[in-house]
């Protein structure tokens, strides 16, 4: 495989679109060489489980969060589930951290969203600090440690991970979101990534890596740091029935992932100059009107943050990633049948190879 750009493998959230050929295509994705495999969590499975159940069928393949919700563990829960996946599955895991929005936060967690930014700088600190196997202390404001004035102590993770340090990725959309993501991470996760709006993620990264000294000698801060986009994959000669699939997970994230007043991706299709759809496919979406909130998703936005088509079309689609900077893809293959699925993660790899 090409050292331009790797690939992972997204099985998004269990029980929900991909299911009982998850495994398959895992070990699928392994056997071509794929550097690891994604799953998510919202408020339905959760990763460190699936992340397990994937972890014990497969051998070499990466195992990453993408992404455990901050508001839904506390920092030493997170270091303690991430330290034990990694020790059990031979030293392959990666930690993807996000603090989801503000409804899923406060309506499902019961967390506040407020300060989202100071909270995930405090939260991956702890983190840090507790692989690290080093004693935890936090003078808070979120997550003092140990709680002040009580009979809490100090303590040390007693299982040793595998990994010297366990890579952490942070999900983030918004330019200061995306410059903390360079300042604390090793690697940023990304969803509804173009190749015409990834070099302004990047610029925001970069930002952020320079705040936490990288490219002090004059070297682009984003070397050795990975940016991973997530990006939903078809290997199909019917284009028209992909397209739609994927204007139907699109307008699910611009339309109906946040309020009217609080939607981190309807921002972004904004900002990539898709306001007017944007207001569109978010009005008929809370109006409950989710079919016609898919076809008001423009042609363009699909092909932007899609790889689907002939296998020709989707090469070409790689390429666009690698020359915009993007050092990992992750195709969530979107299918309908189980074959269909397994072809595209094959095909991908092919591809890949080919660049």
């Amino acid at each position: 495989m090409t050292e331009a750009i790797r690939l992972g493998l997204n099985l998004g959230y269990a029980g929900v679109g991909l299911g009982g050929d998850a495994v398959a295509l895992a070990r699928a994705a392994e056997e071509c060489g794929y550097a690891m495999v994604w799953v998510a969590e919202a408020y339905g499975s959760d990763a460190p489980t699936v992340l397990s159940w994937i972890g014990a069928q497969t051998s070499t393949i990466g195992l990453g969060s993408a992404v455990m919700q901050i508001p839904g563990r506390s920092p030493a829960m997170t270091a303690m589930t991430a330290a034990t996946l990694d020790m059990l599955s031979g030293g392959r895991m990666l930690l993807g951290l996000g603090v989801s929005g503000p409804q899923v936060s406060e309506g499902w967690h019961g967390m506040p969203f407020r300060s989202p930014l100071a909270r995930t700088r405090e939260y991956v600190g702890i983190v840090r600090t507790a692989l690290a196997r080093e004693t935890v202390t936090s003078p808070g404001p979120h997550y003092p440690l140990p709680l002040p004035g009580g009979p809490g102590k100090a303590l040390r993770l007693t299982v040793r991970p595998v990994q010297p340090r366990i890579p952490i990725y942070l999900a983030a959309v918004g330019p200061r979101n995306l410059e903390l993501v360079g300042e604390l991470a090793d690697g940023w996760h990304g969803i509804l990534v173009s190749p015409s709006n990834a070099p302004d993620s990047l610029d925001h990264l970069r930002a952020g890596r320079r705040l936490a000294g990288f490219g002090a000698d004059g070297s682009d801060p984003l070397t050795g740091f990975d940016t991973v986009a997530s990006v939903q994959a078809a290997i199909t000669d019917d284009l028209d029935s992909a397209r739609a699939r994927v204007a139907a997970y699109v307008a699910l994230y611009v339309g109906g992932m946040g309020s009217r007043e609080q939607n981190f991706y309807n921002d972004l299709a904004r900002r990539m100059g898709f306001g007017e759809a944007a207001t569109r496919i978010q009005d008929l979406y809370l109006e409950g009107r989710a079919r016609d909130a898919a076809a008001a998703v423009p042609v363009e936005l699909v092909d932007e943050v899609s790889l689907i088509g002939p296998a020709e079309r989707v090469a070409a689609g790689l390429r666009r990633f690698a020359g915009a900077g993007i050092t990992t893809v992750a195709i969530q293959p979107i299918g309908l049948r189980p074959d269909e699925r397994a072809r595209t993660v094959r095909t991908m790899a092919s591809l890949v190879d080919s660049l």
